[in-house]
């Protein structure tokens, strides 16, 4: 009788397994989903954001479910192209196994949207920006015709600021999304401003490049350098055009690009009566005459400024792709006159990017990689922010090395049949990598000539 007993124990037990899962069990869009969409995704899927589609909704969400559940197993999405094994990023934005597995389950079992009343309120937006500006400043209304498909303007806005402000983040809007490809700002003084207002529209030609329209492209008898790695620094013709130099950029708008937030503590100065100097780059494909009102917002410090931040760019403009290359190596060194806190990498080339890594030989001999993006992405160009300041001491090289590939296996490639030289349009190319980082002396405190710094802690 017991051994009855047991055995019709066990058959309960396994039919309980078997049974299919109870509505009660099942994932819902309002109680499993929604959770997901609105923590790593709704901030670009969205109305009006980067994204081209919106999950703010089970209306919406439904019929993309199919896609989400793809884009989310090959871990596309979210975006995140930095390799996790070099470095340690914060705002890491890539879905845990578990909240995978439960959009899998979700498209797989019909993507059913549950009770409404499981759903939790969606996040607050603020009129497309993903940061509260303490002042906004923008750039004068500009009408983009339909015929534009390549067109760089620059602007010079006054700041009118009467002191120095110091600001720890910064975002740009664009005022048509469909029309600016990227913008970036850059803090000049009044004299830069009006000799660039001057000169950018006079000049046709230089020693190395020619412009069409408004858009600069290498002269074809332009030297070539692809391995700059592989001659002194600043010799030939990085002697007129250098490979690395400093400026102040409080952001820059790409594809999949955020808004830049600087640890607490580090800021950017932006001294009293300074412009910014904001370029757009206008490429319209949506037929129609449209108007851009591009603005930039800036949030100013809440507590002392510790450490000044700048931003190193890198370039080598001299490369030659061929046709049909699937694999061209591109380099650029450059070495580092004085000790720097790195904070944040990025990446940037246009559609046949393919990979880019960079390097640190330190004076002592030393060669660590910093950043690794394996897998290029033109449309996705996020800055990868360190979760700790890195020390590079005066003397460090930087090494980056990029890969092209300008083949027909690249489905972004325009043309593979055409040779690429350095150009502004996208169908042309860029090499570049930017280091944003901080002078490592404590602004608070007096520093001794002779201090030996130390990567500061924060949150």
């Amino acid at each position: 009788m017991r051994n009855l007993v047991l055995l019709a124990g066990l058959f309960t037990l396994c039919a309980a397994f078997a049974q299919p899962k109870s509505e009660t069990n099942e994932v819902t869009f309002s109680k499993d989903v929604a959770p997901i969409l609105f923590k790593s995704c709704v901030k670009c899927h969205r109305e009006n954001d980067m994204a081209p589609m919106s999950f703010t909704t089970y209306k919406e969400a439904r019929i993309w479910a199919g896609a989400i559940q793809d884009a989310v197993v090959k871990r596309r999405m979210p975006p995140w192209h930095a390799d996790p094994a070099v470095g340690e990023f914060r705002d890491d934005p890539r879905l845990s196994d578990a909240d995978i597995a439960t959009l899998v389950e979700w498209a797989k079992t019909g993507a059913k949207e549950g009770n409404p009343k499981d759903q939790p309120p969606l996040p607050e937006f603020s009129s497309g920006w993903h940061l509260q500006p303490d002042v906004i400043l923008s750039i004068p209304e500009t009408a983009v015709s339909s015929a534009i498909h390549d067109d760089y303007q620059y602007f010079h806005i006054p700041t009118n600021f009467t002191e120095d402000r110091w600001v720890q983040a910064a975002e740009i809007l664009p005022g048509a999304r469909a029309v600016v490809h990227h913008a970036g700002v850059m803090v000049v003084d009044e004299a830069r401003a009006k000799q660039h207002m001057q000169t950018r529209d006079a000049a046709q030609e230089t020693k190395y490049r020619y412009r069409t329209g408004s858009v600069w492209h290498s002269k074809l008898d332009a030297p070539v350098v692809d391995d700059a790695c592989a001659i002194p620094e600043n010799s030939g013709p990085f002697a007129d055009d250098a490979i690395g130099y400093w400026s102040v950029q409080p952001a820059i708008y790409l594809p999949g690009h955020g808004p830049e937030i600087r640890p607490p503590g580090y800021a950017l100065k932006i001294p009293k009566g300074s412009y910014l100097e904001v370029d757009v780059h206008y490429s319209n494909h949506s037929g129609k005459d449209t108007k851009d009102q591009t603005k930039i917002g800036l949030v100013f410090v809440r507590e002392p400024v510790h450490y000044e931040v700048q931003q190193y760019e890198m370039w080598n403009n001299f490369f030659l792709i061929p046709a049909n290359d699937d694999n061209h190596r591109v380099t650029a060194c450059s070495t580092l006159t004085k000790d720097v806190l790195a904070l944040s990498y990025t990446a940037h080339m246009h559609f046949r990017g393919k990979s880019m890594r960079t390097e640190a030989l330190f004076p002592d001999g030393r060669r660590e990689l910093l950043f690794n993006v394996p897998h290029y992405n033109f449309r996705w160009q996020q800055i990868y922010f360190l979760k700790k300041p890195l020390l590079l001491p005066k003397g460090t090289q930087l090494i980056v090395t990029a890969y092209f590939d300008n083949s027909k296996n690249n489905p972004l490639n325009p043309d593979p049949s055409k040779i690429l030289r350095w150009g502004e349009p996208s169908r042309e190319e860029m090499m570049g990598f930017w280091l944003q980082a901080a002078d490592p002396r404590d602004l608070t405190k007096p520093a001794p000539p002779s201090q030996t710094y130390l990567p500061p802690d924060h949150p």
